[in-house]
Protein backbone atom coordinates (compact mmCIF):
# COMPACT_ATOMS: atom_id res chain seq x y z
CA UNK A 1 0.00 0.00 0.00
CA UNK A 2 3.11 2.29 0.82
CA UNK A 3 3.97 2.36 -2.96
CA UNK A 4 0.73 2.91 -4.32
CA UNK A 5 0.48 5.85 -2.24
CA UNK A 6 3.99 6.67 -3.05
CA UNK A 7 2.74 6.44 -6.74
CA UNK A 8 -0.31 8.64 -6.32
CA UNK A 9 2.03 11.26 -4.79
CA UNK A 10 4.82 11.18 -7.83
CA UNK A 11 1.54 11.76 -9.89
CA UNK A 12 0.03 14.60 -8.18
CA UNK A 13 3.50 15.95 -8.48
CA UNK A 14 2.93 15.61 -12.16
CA UNK A 15 0.65 18.39 -12.31
CA UNK A 16 1.95 20.78 -9.76
CA UNK A 17 5.59 20.03 -8.86
CA UNK A 18 7.27 21.97 -11.98
CA UNK A 19 8.93 21.47 -14.94
CA UNK A 20 12.39 20.19 -13.52
CA UNK A 21 10.99 17.33 -11.02
CA UNK A 22 8.19 15.80 -13.75
CA UNK A 23 10.90 15.63 -16.40
CA UNK A 24 13.20 13.85 -13.39
CA UNK A 25 10.58 10.73 -13.46
CA UNK A 26 10.31 10.84 -16.90
CA UNK A 27 11.68 8.22 -19.16
CA UNK A 28 13.44 9.36 -22.12
CA UNK A 29 10.79 9.34 -25.25
CA UNK A 30 7.94 9.05 -23.13
CA UNK A 31 4.76 9.45 -25.22
CA UNK A 32 2.42 11.77 -23.76
CA UNK A 33 -1.65 12.31 -25.46
CA UNK A 34 -3.18 15.92 -24.42
CA UNK A 35 -6.82 17.34 -25.71
CA UNK A 36 -7.08 18.75 -28.77
CA UNK A 37 -5.53 21.06 -30.46
CA UNK A 38 -1.71 19.30 -28.73
CA UNK A 39 -2.92 16.17 -29.49
CA UNK A 40 0.37 13.12 -29.12
CA UNK A 41 4.06 14.30 -27.87
CA UNK A 42 6.91 12.06 -27.84
CA UNK A 43 10.71 12.66 -26.00
CA UNK A 44 11.76 16.41 -25.89
CA UNK A 45 8.48 17.92 -27.65
CA UNK A 46 6.95 17.22 -24.26
CA UNK A 47 8.96 19.58 -22.61
CA UNK A 48 8.86 22.30 -25.48
CA UNK A 49 5.16 22.27 -24.49
CA UNK A 50 5.18 22.43 -20.89
CA UNK A 51 7.46 24.59 -20.91
CA UNK A 52 5.24 27.22 -22.79
CA UNK A 53 2.41 26.28 -19.90
CA UNK A 54 1.23 27.62 -16.71
CA UNK A 55 1.95 25.22 -13.41
CA UNK A 56 -1.69 23.92 -12.22
CA UNK A 57 -2.31 25.40 -9.04
CA UNK A 58 -4.25 22.79 -7.87
CA UNK A 59 -5.60 19.11 -9.12
CA UNK A 60 -7.95 17.21 -7.33
CA UNK A 61 -7.86 13.07 -8.46
CA UNK A 62 -11.23 11.26 -8.49
CA UNK A 63 -12.20 7.85 -8.94
CA UNK A 64 -8.72 6.73 -8.72
CA UNK A 65 -7.49 3.06 -10.06
CA UNK A 66 -4.43 1.14 -9.55
CA UNK A 67 -3.67 -1.75 -11.35
CA UNK A 68 0.05 -3.42 -11.20
CA UNK A 69 1.93 -6.11 -12.95
CA UNK A 70 5.09 -6.83 -12.25
CA UNK A 71 7.37 -3.97 -12.81
CA UNK A 72 4.40 -1.85 -14.30
CA UNK A 73 1.95 0.17 -12.89
CA UNK A 74 -1.16 2.12 -14.25
CA UNK A 75 -3.24 4.82 -12.49
CA UNK A 76 -6.37 6.07 -14.29
CA UNK A 77 -8.49 8.55 -12.57
CA UNK A 78 -10.69 11.87 -12.82
CA UNK A 79 -9.20 14.94 -12.05
CA UNK A 80 -10.32 18.58 -11.95
CA UNK A 81 -6.95 21.13 -12.38
CA UNK A 82 -7.15 24.88 -12.16
CA UNK A 83 -4.77 27.35 -12.77
CA UNK A 84 -5.07 31.01 -13.13
CA UNK A 85 -6.78 32.37 -16.32
CA UNK A 86 -8.14 29.28 -17.48
CA UNK A 87 -11.08 27.17 -17.59
CA UNK A 88 -10.80 24.02 -14.94
CA UNK A 89 -9.43 20.78 -16.33
CA UNK A 90 -12.14 18.44 -16.22
CA UNK A 91 -10.65 15.28 -17.52
CA UNK A 92 -10.24 11.63 -17.21
CA UNK A 93 -6.46 10.53 -17.09
CA UNK A 94 -3.86 7.74 -17.28
CA UNK A 95 -0.51 7.33 -16.56
CA UNK A 96 2.09 4.19 -17.09
CA UNK A 97 4.83 3.78 -14.93
CA UNK A 98 7.74 1.22 -14.90
CA UNK A 99 10.00 0.31 -11.78
CA UNK A 100 13.58 1.22 -13.41
CA UNK A 101 16.46 -0.11 -11.48
CA UNK A 102 14.11 0.44 -8.09
CA UNK A 103 13.19 4.02 -9.43
CA UNK A 104 9.18 4.40 -10.79
CA UNK A 105 9.76 6.45 -14.26
CA UNK A 106 6.57 7.63 -16.55
CA UNK A 107 6.13 5.73 -19.71
CA UNK A 108 3.41 7.86 -20.72
CA UNK A 109 0.47 10.14 -19.79
CA UNK A 110 -3.36 10.56 -21.22
CA UNK A 111 -5.42 13.08 -20.63
CA UNK A 112 -9.21 13.32 -22.01
CA UNK A 113 -10.95 16.14 -21.54
CA UNK A 114 -14.74 16.11 -20.45
CA UNK A 115 -16.15 19.25 -19.79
Amino acid sequence: MHEEAALWALEEQFWTGGLDGSRATTAQGAVMIFPYPVGILQGDKIWQFLKLETPWRSVRMSDRNFSRRRDIVVLAYGVSAEKPDTVILEAFCASAYLLDHGKWIRLSHQQTDIS
